[in-house]
């Protein structure tokens, strides 16, 4: 057997891959997609440009804006979506579970075939088909109703079919603004998930699905519901509170994160989106980082441990008029741009992931040998 390499648990700080869609430098508190700061990206473009950026590799034209638009359309219109969507809606009452569910069922519907067997072009097809059908499956399961296929405008028809109303340009803009800055981070649990399926050849929705098993996981993408249940629970004494759990060795959810030794710089993104909001909600969320950050200091004086992504994506999410139980799929929504760029990129790749573990359990028995 060849010899093995120790690897840190959790594969921390092991480079598993090259990857030209985007890097996170914990150490500055900054990443970027494909070479943009990913902040500004949140903050200036919309969700179908940067969409655009992650899986086509560049920032669209006018020219080549209108034709990424019009294959979003004709992919979430497809005919097969409306009966995928109809029977998902109707026998899961989570919108997780119907997404894990429904792209199976349009992979069957479409007849989708294994990367390994796809040129470059069909790849992209069945990366924006895949993704073009996911808010829409997202809102059916929530809403008890197929809302339709967008109507152009991505992130306004999907906040219109959970909140019932057309969303006002400052809710609109908000919540673009999070789903750019989370559609991707670096080599995280479920994209990495992502990208040793694809490796294997499997096809785009085995990918999809595997990769949102692994954001299903409270320690992935659960924290942005647990982060407001804390607000909550803290209401107008956090010190209180936040002493408590900590003595009681209960994680603050909503703080610290694997990479980050800095401020989380989508956290101070989101937070002056809250505090463009303003109000009693956003002024308790405020005083509650502050005083979770002064005793989290005094508490793991070695560690810095700051709001994370997840502590304000769930105030701006509220605000937006989101309601908790919808945080986590919308973050999916977000992160499956994300995932399809991984997967495209990944399938250029001919070598299967394949890594090795070493065995620690009882020794092998040579009785009879």
């Amino acid at each position: 057997m060849s010899e093995l390499i120790d690897a840190p648990r959790g594969l921390t700080g092991v480079v598993a891959a090259e990857t030209s869609i985007g890097d996170v430098d914990g150490a500055a508190g900054m990443y970027h997609y494909r070479g943009y700061p990913a902040v500004d990206l949140a903050r200036a473009h919309s969700f179908e440009d940067v969409w655009h950026l992650l899986v086509v590799g560049e920032l669209p034209d006018a020219t080549t804006r209108g034709s990424f638009l019009d294959r979003v359309a004709a992919a979430a219109a497809d005919p097969a979506v409306a009966g995928v969507v109809e029977t998902v809606a109707a026998r899961t009452g989570d919108p997780l579970t119907g997404l894990r569910s429904a792209w199976p069922l349009l992979a069957s519907a479409r007849a989708t075939r294994p990367l390994y067997d796809l040129d470059e072009d069909a790849r992209l097809d069945d990366a924006v088909a895949f993704a073009a059908v996911a808010p829409r499956v997202i809102a059916a399961v929530a809403r008890g109703s197929d809302p339709g296929p967008t109507g152009g405008d991505l992130v306004a028809d999907y906040l219109a079919a959970l909140t019932g109303i057309r969303p006002d340009p400052a809710h609109e803009r908000a919540l673009t603004a999070y789903l750019i800055a989370a559609m991707d981070h670096g080599f995280n649990a479920s994209t990495f998930t992502a990208r040793v399926i694809a490796s294997t050849g499997a096809d785009m929705a085995a990918c999809l699905t595997g990769a949102l098993g692994a954001l299903s996981g409270p320690l992935h993408g659960g924290a942005p519901a647990r982060a407001l249940e804390s607000l909550d629970r803290a209401g107008d004494d956090p010190e209180s509170w936040i002493r408590g759990e900590l003595a009681a060795g209960r994680r603050l959810m909503g703080f610290g994160h694997a990479v980050y030794r800095t401020t989380d710089p989508r956290s101070a993104l989101l937070r002056a989106v809250a505090e463009g909001f303003g109000g009693p909600r956003v002024r308790q969320a405020l005083a509650f980082q502050d005083t979770a950050e002064r005793l989290l200091a005094a508490h793991k004086p070695d560690r810095p441990l700051h709001a994370n992504v997840e502590f304000y994506a769930a105030v701006v999410m509220e605000e937006c008029g989101i309601p908790p139980e919808m945080f986590t799929p919308t973050f999916a929504l977000a992160r499956t741009v994300g995932w399809t760029a991984h997967v495209l990129e990944q399938a250029r790749d001919p070598k299967i992931i394949r890594p090795s573990a070493r065995y620690v359990g009882r020794p092998v028995s040579r009785r009879g040998a």
